[in-house]
């Protein structure tokens, strides 16, 4: 069973609508006993670091996400706000992250230079993979994804970071670790290439990527 995390920040109806059209069982809910129950998880996102944080707290959703994610390696996707939501921190706020990722989730800062720059980075956009991903993996060449966002994350690591974009300068794009991968692009408005990144998160365990960090066990 496909979670997606309902704390009614991100675009959740267009997301049900794309797991449906692929055949993929899922449900919508903030329900601590469902999301206990499921196999994956997708945390959309959309809007505020701080509020999203919020919701979460509010739901109670923090220490079951922790131990879905950390403790039982339960593989989750998150998109946009959602994967902002795994850093330590945003500028954009005070708050705490997830902390999945040792990274902070930056505004965009564009000198003289960079003419023609705006902000939010919204449109399509090509992304460059550093490393093979089930998620992400044998991209088509004409391969592009939607982007809405002021801010990006900054990882401390670079090997946590999957995909990157150009916008500037370059851009983290998509983050993994372990059963854990975080997209900055919004797969649901990024037509048969997003179609195709539920797809294989569906049907592919992050698991068994061979590439990808392994997540510490939870202090």
């Amino acid at each position: 069973m496909i979670t997606v995390i309902d704390y009614g920040m991100g675009n959740s109806g267009s997301i049900m609508n794309i797991l449906r059209r692929i055949g993929a069982e899922a449900v919508l809910t903030s329900d601590v006993d469902e999301i206990a129950k499921a196999d994956k998880l997708i945390l959309p996102g959309v809007g505020a670091f701080d509020r999203g944080m919020e919701r979460l707290h509010a739901l109670g959703l923090v220490g079951l996400l922790n131990q879905k994610v950390m403790v039982e390696h339960t593989p989750i996707l998150g998109i946009c706000l959602g994967m902002q939501l795994f850093a330590k921190a945003s500028e954009e706020g005070a708050a705490e992250g997830l902390g999945w990722f040792d990274a902070t989730s930056i505004r965009f800062k564009f000198g003289s230079s960079d003419v023609g720059l705006k902000i939010p980075h919204m449109g399509w956009n090509v992304l460059q993979c550093r490393r093979p991903n089930q998620v992400l993996g044998d991209l088509a060449g004409d391969a592009r994804f939607y982007f809405v966002h002021s801010y990006h994350v900054q990882c401390r690591d670079p090997a946590d970071i999957l995909a990157t974009c150009q916008y500037g300068r370059e851009v983290t794009a998509a983050i993994a670790r372990g059963s854990i991968i975080g997209v900055q692009f919004h797969p649901e408005k990024s037509l048969r290439w997003g179609m195709d990144v539920f797809r294989k998160f569906v049907h592919h365990d992050p698991r068994a990527a061979t590439s990808n960090h392994s997540v510490p066990a939870a202090a």
